[in-house]
């Protein structure tokens, strides 16, 4: 199961208790996922569909604490065709016509409007579902169970919503950003709107928000994993770029020594310096650090790293 399944299945198992946060889930459930039809005598068709029998289930009960209806809940078998479409794994569907008010269903989630005496789609949110803030909280979590989903948090960081009309995606951007240090984004891809989130600070609070806390902290454990390892490639990395460094600098100086050496012999250099360009001679892989130690009496890093240097400068001039 990917980590996108595993947090629907642990927000589908969530016991909701306020009839708001019902109502609020239940209607993002169908704007993002419901196919909405008009039969033969004009009455209102909801199919509610989705691939996971949990979240089938958590559905027929809010709907029927909520409304009162017992809807009926259809299964098709993976490979199979189901309502007109082709399913790779089982297909759940919540069906709900006029024995189930489908009509005033969509009314209260605002999702069926009047104007001038007839019925119309509404392309937003309804205002009255984000009162509270548990309702906006129950609000993203039913999208994100109609239409959400989340990369592998152990590849990437990215969470989104797509959503059908332009309209529902910018009220949801809205619903996001409400939350205090969030941020979401709108692109249209295809013929879908996808409200999206891509830092992983973003990602982790959205769960959090929805109520999938252990999908949060399993989240969180994997940035924390992934970042020991990043601070160890970079610790490596250094160590090797560092050591690197000390490498070519022991060449340079031991060339240096050797040029002296060759050219004016190395009582040229005065006691101090000699003694310095003896050690590394002797010493060719040692660190500057452990020169100065060998020094009589020992130096500090500066001291012996001086002395070097002035070595390569007359080196350079003769």
């Amino acid at each position: 199961m990917s980590f996108s399944s595993e947090a629907k299945n642990e927000l589908a198992r969530l016991n909701i208790e306020k009839k708001c946060c019902m109502l609020s889930e239940i209607a993002a459930y169908i704007r993002t996922a419901g196919d909405i039809e008009l039969d033969n005598d004009n009455s209102y068709m909801i199919d509610l569909q989705t691939d996971q029998a949990a979240i089938a289930r958590h559905l027929k009960k809010l709907i029927k604490e909520y409304f009162s209806v017992d809807c009926d809940l259809e299964v098709y078998e993976g490979g199979g065709v189901g309502r007109n479409r082709k399913t790779s794994a089982n297909s759940y569907h919540l069906i709900l016509g006029p024995k189930e008010r489908a009509d005033q269903i969509l009314r209260e989630c605002g999702i069926i409007r009047i104007r001038e005496g007839r019925d119309y789609l509404y392309d937003g949110i309804y205002d009255e579902l984000l009162k509270a803030k548990c309702d906006r909280k129950a609000y993203l979590r039913g999208a994100f169970l109609g239409t959400g989903t989340m990369s592998d948090p152990t590849k990437s960081y990215h969470l989104e919503f797509a959503i059908r009309t332009e309209g529902v995606a910018n009220d949801l951007k809205k619903v996001i950003n409400s939350f205090t240090d969030m941020q979401a984004k709108v692109v249209k891809r295809g013929s879908r709107y996808v409200v999206y989130m891509k830092k992983a600070d973003y990602v982790s609070d959205m769960l959090a928000i929805m109520g999938a806390s252990g999908s949060m902290l399993k989240m969180e454990d994997i940035r924390i994993k992934k970042g020991l390892v990043s601070t160890a490639k970079r610790e490596i990395n250094c160590d090797s770029a560092n050591l690197d460094r000390a490498v070519d600098t022991s060449l340079r100086q031991v060339e240096a020594i050797k040029k002296i050496d060759r050219l004016k012999g190395l009582k040229f250099l005065d006691p101090k310096l000699r003694e310095a360009a003896m050690l590394r001679l002797e010493h060719p892989d040692a660190t500057i650090a452990a020169l100065g130690e060998m020094c009589d009496p020992p130096l500090k890093k500066s001291g012996i790293n001086g002395r070097l240097r002035k070595i390569e400068d007359i080196a350079s001039r003769i």
